[in-house]
């Protein structure tokens, strides 16, 4: 029984029953309203029916139905283009390729058009096995397909590696060569100078032989004028012959701007604040 408390009960009651047809439909007694006399005497409370979570919106006619709007399906068709068109926009060339692998970050793209020219490849033929095989390779050529079974593919690779390589060290020499590595040498992609006094100096790649397979690139520091090996283990593998004993030097004479003043502070060794003798160097 419910008791008033001097005013009206403000006490709703829900009454959820199972014969409701609709399960999410349920009953709300309100006790703040009187109670209404039937004609037979009794008495009930007016009562009213909460509404559907859904009926809050907008009111519908009977013949509109809520759908929901799938994406279009792509045909077979249309699926078979975009994945060619993915993969096209991904084909690059193979000179693009080999200068972005790890480790050749101290080679710039040679032009086609200078690979394309006998002229600058003279002398070449007789260094590199599988010569025109290796420079249909760097051209993207297709002249050796189904012609070459897997480890004669594997020899090709690496003759092309070692032409291009060939190719470099003379392309560098040239004046589109040498502005190709103004740009990398601005970004200071050829690092800088482990010499503490030389306070991070960029460097320049150096081969100490022009001769493939006798010795690994080194960097050269144009401040304190000696040579080291590079940071990266990856470039320390990169044949020296690649870049040649010319190009530093070639480099600092065509762009004097670039070369920095010598080094003015020497470190001085001491043992408890005094100067060593010479005699004990």
């Amino acid at each position: 029984m419910l008791k008033n408390g001097g005013g009206r009960a403000s006490h709703r009651l829900i009454i959820s029953t199972r014969s409701n047809p609709n399960p999410t439909t349920s009953a709300v007694v309100d006790f703040s309203k009187p109670l209404k006399t039937l004609a037979d005497g009794s008495s009930s409370v007016a009562s009213k029916k909460r509404p559907d979570t859904g009926s809050t919106s907008a009111p519908r006619s009977k013949g509109t139905k809520l759908s929901v709007q799938s994406p279009p399906e792509i045909s077979d068709s249309e699926s078979e283009e975009t994945d060619l068109s993915s993969s096209e926009g991904d084909d690059s060339s193979w000179i693009s390729w080999f200068c972005g692998l790890r480790g050749n970050e101290l080679l710039c793209e040679v032009d086609e058009d200078y690979i394309q020219d006998d002229f600058n490849l003279c002398g070449l033929q007789g260094q590199v096995p599988y010569y025109d095989y290796a420079l249909d390779m760097i051209l993207d050529n297709d002249s050796m397909s189904g012609e070459v079974d897997g480890e004669e593919h594997g020899e090709i690779e690496s003759a092309a590696e070692l032409l291009y390589g060939l190719i470099h060290a003379r392309y560098i020499l040239s004046s589109k060569g040498l502005n190709s590595m103004l740009e990398k040498y601005k970004r200071v992609d050829f690092g800088r100078c482990p010499r503490v006094l030389c306070g991070g100096q960029p460097c320049l790649p150096v081969g100490t032989s022009d001769i493939p397979h006798i010795c690994s690139v080194k960097i050269y520091c144009p401040k304190c004028e000696d040579l080291y090996f590079p940071r990266c283990k990856y470039q320390s593998n990169m044949d020296g012959a690649y870049v040649g004993t010319t190009f530093p030097h070639l480099y600092l004479m065509t762009y004097p701007s670039t070369n920095p003043t010598k080094p003015v502070q020497s470190y001085v060794p001491r043992v408890f604040g005094f100067k060593i003798h010479a005699s004990f160097g």
